[in-house]
């Protein structure tokens, strides 16, 4: 997910002199994004607050309202999917991506319902969009990479570390048997299951928690995708890797790249995609580097 600092603090990642501001931009921006083939977002959404206690009235009226707008989000459903066929075809298949599986899990996966309301319009365009406490949903062309250099089949396990939004777990989980991912954030971890939970992706599990460690308990996994950047590969992530299984990861802290590591029968091989930028990769408060 790309970080683009405050305007005034030199040139962004969007290639404007002097830190000018997009006409947009408002504090910063986090995306995720490749140098040189998209935009990154420029609102920032604020994350909302947990507010009072719901009272029945309230409730009651919340689910008239469920029950208004559900008709409105269908008829959003068949409105967007052109867009979502035209994302598929000039932002994804034309840079590259090949796997017809890959292609179809993209242009199946309803983006506009994993972003906030404010920026659900611009779902299916190149760019990152902001969902909250800092983060992002990614560029679709980087969602559709990372999935395909996974190689995810069918009979498959794979961990995500970095739910966000949940929509990298969604179309993941359109093209392996489970879905495991892991989320620092809670308000995110909460409101990915809920999304998740409502599409009625059954085979996707959000866990809360560090994702440095993985899951020991469930590994080995035959695919690994990681949405934030640590400084080095985790040597935990390596270890929970299945034989022919591969990791996903962008490495690194100015300068970073994508990496795709594959676990043999005689070691670790590990490849490089191109150069990215990417958050951080947060570790929870025991994080022994601290």
């Amino acid at each position: 997910m790309l970080l683009e600092e405050c305007p005034g603090e030199g040139a962004d990642y969007t290639g404007r002199p002097g830190g000018a501001p997009h006409p947009a931009t408002s504090l910063y921006t986090v995306g995720a994004i490749v140098y040189g083939r998209g935009e990154v977002s420029s609102t920032l959404v604020d994350s909302m607050d947990e507010g009072e206690a719901v009272t029945s009235g309230t409730a009651w009226a919340a689910a008239v309202a469920m029950l208004i707008a559900a008709p409105l989000l269908l008829a959003m459903d068949e409105d967007l999917s052109g867009d979502r066929e035209e994302m598929v075809r000039t932002q994804i298949e034309a840079r590259g991506v090949r796997d017809p599986r890959v292609l179809s899990a993209m242009g199946a996966v309803p983006r506009h319902h994993f972003v906030p309301e404010p920026v659900r319009d611009r779902a299916y365009q190149d760019r990152a969009l902001p969902i909250g406490h800092g983060q992002t949903i990614s560029q679709p062309y980087v969602v559709a990479v990372m999935t395909e250099a996974v190689e995810p089949s069918p009979g498959d396990r794979v961990l995500e570390i970095g739910t966000g939004s949940g929509y990298q777990a969604a179309v993941l989980s359109r093209l392996v048997a489970e879905v495991h991912s892991i989320e620092i954030i809670p308000e995110l971890a909460d409101a990915a299951r809920q999304v998740l939970g409502e599409l009625g992706y059954e085979n996707v599990s959000v866990v809360t928690g560090d994702g440095y460690l993985g899951l020991p308990d469930l590994a080995p996994f035959d695919g690994i995708v990681v949405t934030a950047a640590p400084e080095k590969v985790p040597p935990p992530l390596l270890d929970q890797l299945a034989v022919g299984g591969r990791l996903v990861i962008p490495v690194g802290t100015a300068f970073q790249e994508l990496r795709v590591l594959e676990r043999t029968e005689a070691g670790i091989e590990s490849r490089t995609l191109f150069p990215v930028r990417f958050v951080p990769f947060t570790r929870g408060p025991d994080d022994p580097s601290e």
